[in-house]
């Protein structure tokens, strides 16, 4: 760690990760206290009972909802980190250079032999923990993707089922439920939006600037410039 790293606190060092998960929950809680009143408001049409917020936050229906996004969140940045090996976008500041595609050598990832004093113990070993290690961002997102899916695919099942029996007909077991069209529309309703907002994201950083952000490339640079950041 430099010396002007030192100086930095806590907070300011960590800032990003902070405010993003001050915003999570902010909106957690926004989606909860929209969602009971919505709900709340139907009870009331239907002559029942409202329900408390507790009894809203661990019911399917709020199950369903919040894990239904964080799955497709995962699978977005899943596919990302995986495609991103080996495809490339010509002037894009989210690609690698043409030409860079692939898993590159030892010596290009500062592993094994090639890691120098700071670099994670499992990028010095080698073997089997050095692979895993070159891989454990990918493979925790589609981890977490398939964890975030069988628990949305769950509550979808139970919410599901409420509605049918609600309306007089059989309930469905959770592999009948898997093949019914209601997974399927809810499925790729997520789906389709961060496929949209990877690709544009790719292709508006190729024409388009943002100053200051990692995420762009600087101001000046050059529509055809590849993989640099500003």
């Amino acid at each position: 760690m430099t010396a002007r790293q030192d100086e930095y606190g806590f907070l300011r060092a960590n800032a990003l990760s902070l405010a993003f998960g001050g915003l999570f929950l902010a909106t957690l809680v926004g989606q909860a206290l929209s969602g009971v009143a919505e709900v709340n408001s139907q009870q009331v049409v239907d002559g029942l009972e409202p329900l408390t917020l507790l009894e809203y936050v661990t019911s399917s229906s709020f199950g369903v909802d919040v894990m239904e996004n964080w799955q497709s969140e995962y699978l977005q940045f899943f596919l990302y980190i995986f495609a991103t090996v080996w495809l490339v976008q010509r002037g894009s500041s989210e690609s690698k250079e043409l030409g860079t595609e692939g898993t590159e050598s030892d010596e290009e990832q500062e592993v094994g032999r090639h890691a120098d004093a700071d670099s994670p113990s499992w990028a010095r070993a080698g073997g089997l923990r050095t692979a895993l290690f070159s891989r454990s961002l990918g493979l925790l997102m589609g981890a977490l993707f398939l964890l975030t899916w069988a628990a949305s695919s769950i509550a979808g099942w139970a919410a599901f089922n409420g509605e049918q029996l609600a309306e007089r007909q059989d309930a469905v077991s959770w592999l009948g439920y898997l093949g019914e069209a209601d997974f399927w529309n809810r499925s790729f309703q997520n789906w389709q939006s961060e496929m949209l907002a990877v690709g544009s994201m790719a292709i508006f950083s190729v024409y388009l600037r943002q100053r200051g952000s990692p995420e762009s490339k600087p101001v000046g640079a050059g529509h055809h410039e590849t993989g640099r950041t500003g």
